[in-house]
C-alpha cells in the first residue's frame, strides 16, 4: 500500500466512512460535510445548530454556533489542536505512523503552527514574531498600494475579479514577504489552489492526491529557496527568519512556517477581497456610505469578515476534563467552533443577517479564531482588504457583477472561485 493511500485513509478515508454512516442515521452535523446546499449557504444550518443549544453533540463531534461558547473553547487551555494517535484503534494508529514517515509538510501537518500546541507552538510563534511584527506589516502598505494600482491599470471593461485581482494582489504581497521571484507568482497560485482543500475533512482519494502533489512541489522549491536565501539573503521577512541569530528554526520548521504564512497571507485575503467586492456590488447603499466617508473602510472590512467569514470553522481537541456551557467534556472529545455561525449570533450582533458597514461591534467577530492560535496573518489580511477594496471601487465606482459567480468547493474556506464583473466606462 503506497504512502499516499495510507495517509489518505488515516486523514480522510476513515472519516468519510464515519461521516457517511452518521449522515444515513440523520446526524445533523454530518449534513454539514455532505449536503451541497449547506456548502452553498451554511447560515441557515448554523441557525439550526444554535437553536438546538450552546453545545450540540453529534455522533462524531460536538459543535457550537454560539459566539460565547466558541470564544470560550478557542481561548481555553483545556483544548488543543494537536492530533494524538494514542486514541486511534491500534491498526489505524500503525497506519497513521507509517504514513507520516514520507508525508510532505502542508498547512495541517506538523510542525505547522495550525496543528501544534504549546510549548512547541509558543516557540514557533515567538521566533516568527521577531520579524512578523505590526511595524513590519504596516511597512508593507506602500507595496500593497502600488501593487493594487498596477493590477487595476491592467484590467479591461470586463474581467474575472478573482483571477485578475483578488488572487493576484495577496499572492504578490506574500511573494514579496517570502522573497519569491515575481516570475513564480502564478506557480504559487497554482500550488496554493491545489493545497487549499487540505483544511476540509473527508476528501476523496483523488482530491487528496492532488493536494499532495501541490504540497510536494511547493516543499521541494522552498527547500532550495532556503539555501539561496542563506547564500544571498534579501530584505524580505523570510530572509530574516532564515538568518535568525541564536535559536533558529530547522528546515522543516521553516517549511511549515513559510507554508503557513502563504496560507494565512493568501487564502484568507483572496476570499475577503472577492466576498467583500461582491457584498458591496449587491449592497450599493452600503458602498455609498463608504464613498461619503472613506474613513469607514476599516470598519467595513470588519463587517465583511463578520458577515461572510473567509474561514467558516475550526476544530479543537479536549486535552483534560473541562466543563463548557454546562457540558462535561473529556480528553479526546472534538469540538467544532462554527466561526461563521458565531459571527451571526443574535445575542452579540443585532440583526446579524444584515450587512452593515457602520456596525459598531463588527470587530467582535471570530473570523481569525482566538486564543494562542489567533491568526498570524490577521493584520496583513485587514490591511490588504482595506487597501485593495478601496482602490478597486475608487478606480471602478460603477463595478457590477456581470455573469454567474462561482463559489469555491471547499467548506472550511469560503469565497469565490470566479466572480465575473463589468466596469462601465465613465465619461
Amino acid at each position: 500500500m503506497s504512502g499516499t493511500v495510507v495517509r489518505w485513509a488515516t486523514k480522510h478515508g476513515f472519516a468519510r466512512l464515519g461521516i457517511s454512516a452518521a449522515a444515513r442515521k440523520g446526524d445533523i452535523q454530518a449534513r454539514y460535510f455532505v449536503d451541497p446546499e449547506v456548502r452553498a449557504d451554511p447560515y441557515p444550518f448554523y441557525d439550526r445548530i444554535r437553536e438546538q443549544g450552546p453545545l450540540v453533540r453529534g455522533s462524531l463531534m460536538w459543535a457550537t454556533a454560539r459566539h460565547d461558547v466558541a470564544s470560550a473553547v478557542l481561548r481555553s487551555d483545556a483544548f488543543g489542536v494537536g492530533f494524538s494517535d494514542r486514541r486511534l484503534p491500534a491498526p489505524v494508529a500503525l497506519l497513521w505512523r507509517l504514513g507520516r514517515r514520507t508525508t510532505p509538510i502542508g498547512p495541517v501537518d506538523p510542525p505547522s503552527m495550525l496543528v501544534t500546541d504549546p510549548p512547541d507552538h509558543t516557540r514557533y510563534r515567538r521566533l516568527v514574531a521577531k520579524v512578523f511584527t505590526a511595524r513590519a506589516i504596516e511597512g508593507l502598505r506602500p507595496k500593497i498600494e502600488q501593487t493594487a494600482q498596477e493590477l487595476l491599470s491592467d484590467l479591461g471593461p470586463r474581467f474575472d475579479l478573482v483571477e485578475r485581482y483578488a488572487a493576484l494582489l495577496p499572492v504578490t504581497v506574500i511573494a514579496d514577504i517570502l522573497g519569491v521571484p515575481m516570475a513564480m507568482r502564478r506557480q504559487f497560485l497554482d500550488w496554493g489552489t491545489m493545497a487549499a482543500p487540505t483544511l476540509d475533512l473527508g476528501l476523496t482519494f483523488r482530491q487528496y492526491r492532488r493536494t499532495e502533489i501541490g504540497i510536494r512541489r511547493s516543499n521541494a522549491w522552498m527547500r532550495g529557496h532556503f539555501e539561496r536565501l542563506r547564500a544571498r539573503p534579501g530584505d524580505d521577512l523570510l530572509s530574516q527568519l532564515v538568518h535568525l541569530e541564536g535559536e533558529q528554526l530547522t528546515d522543516d520548521e521553516l517549511l511549515a512556517t513559510a507554508g503557513l504564512l502563504l496560507a494565512a497571507g493568501f487564502e484568507t485575503t483572496v476570499n475577503l477581497l472577492g466576498t467583500g467586492a461582491a457584498l458591496l456590488m449587491t449592497h450599493p447603499d452600503e458602498l455609498g456610505k463608504l464613498r461619503d466617508d472613506p474613513g469607514r473602510w476599516r470598519g467595513a472590512v470588519e463587517e465583511m469578515l463578520r458577515y461572510d467569514s473567509p474561514v467558516q470553522n475550526t476544530a479543537r481537541v479536549c486535552q483534560r476534563p473541562v466543563e463548557i456551557a454546562g457540558v462535561r467534556l473529556q480528553p479526546g472529545h472534538v469540538v467544532v467552533p462554527m466561526l461563521g455561525g458565531a459571527n451571526r449570533d443574535p445575542a452579540v450582533f443585532d440583526d446579524p443577517g444584515r450587512f452593515d458597514v457602520t456596525r459598531p461591534n463588527a470587530r467582535d467577530h471570530l473570523s481569525f479564531s482566538g486564543g494562542v492560535h489567533y491568526c498570524l496573518g490577521a493584520a496583513l489580511a485587514r490591511l490588504e482588504g482595506e487597501i485593495g477594496l478601496k482602490a478597486l471601487f475608487d478606480r471602478h465606482p460603477g463595478l457590477v457583477i456581470d455573469g454567474t459567480p462561482r463559489r469555491r468547493r471547499t467548506r472550511v474556506l469560503r469565497g469565490y472561485a470566479s466572480l465575473p464583473v463589468a466596469a462601465p466606462v465613465t465619461v
